[in-house]
């Protein structure tokens, strides 16, 4: 059932979408050199790597540049028009592709990078155990303002207690928090929180991943 739903919304979506995609598309290229589309490696459902779509929020090869992968507020890296997307969170948009083709879900933990989950412990891991999607509980309950560690930890809840209430709910909470609220864009020092090599596993919980 989720499959259903992932493929009719995201494929309608898609169809609604395509004028404003292609007048974000042309600000894109109007405002700065480089690529319409950021695409990057993710590890999505059991680990699995696939190439996540976005809209290229700064400028091209902004990952070798100032803090790599992680972002600030006021970071020089962003674009004019990026800044306004990242503010609307309207350069997420485009992993309905991501959805309608599999990858994604519409609702999930997240997609984070690979080399993250090198250091998950087992509890961690569950994070993984269902395809990321667009928006998350993590999304909705601080996003960004939250340190990695409180992140997964959100992330496990949801896959613990996920159903069809808690997604509809979710999905209303995105809203708010993407065009009202506008919470969690960036760490709560205005510094994304950089995950760094290692994690402190939950307590009582084997630091392995599950085979």
């Amino acid at each position: 059932m989720r499959r259903v739903i992932d493929v009719v919304i995201g494929g309608a979506s898609l169809a609604l979408l395509a004028v404003p995609f292609a007048v974000i598309a042309l600000a894109i290229r109007l405002d700065s050199r480089g690529p319409v589309f950021f695409r990057q490696d993710r590890a999505g459902q059991h680990g699995k790597t696939f190439r996540i779509w976005k809209f290229r929020t700064m400028v091209d090869g902004a990952g070798k540049m100032g803090l790599g992968n992680t972002v600030a507020d006021g970071d020089p890296r962003i674009t004019k028009v990026g800044r306004i997307l990242r503010n609307l969170s309207l350069d997420e948009l485009p992993q309905l592709i991501n959805v309608f083709t599999g990858s994604m879900s519409l609702i999930g933990p997240r997609p984070t990078l690979p080399y993250q989950i090198d250091s998950y412990s087992e509890y961690q891991w569950q994070r993984l155990l269902v395809k990321p999607g667009i928006t998350s509980w993590a999304s909705v309950n601080g996003r960004n303002g939250l340190p990695w560690v409180q992140r997964i930890e959100l992330d496990v809840w949801y896959v613990q207690h996920r159903s069809f209430w808690l997604d509809l709910k979710i999905v209303m909470r995105t809203f708010w928090v993407a065009f009202v609220t506008r919470e969690g864009l960036y760490g709560s020092d205005g510094v994304n929180d950089d995950f760094g090599v290692t994690q402190p596993p939950s307590p009582a919980v084997p630091a392995e991943r599950p085979r």
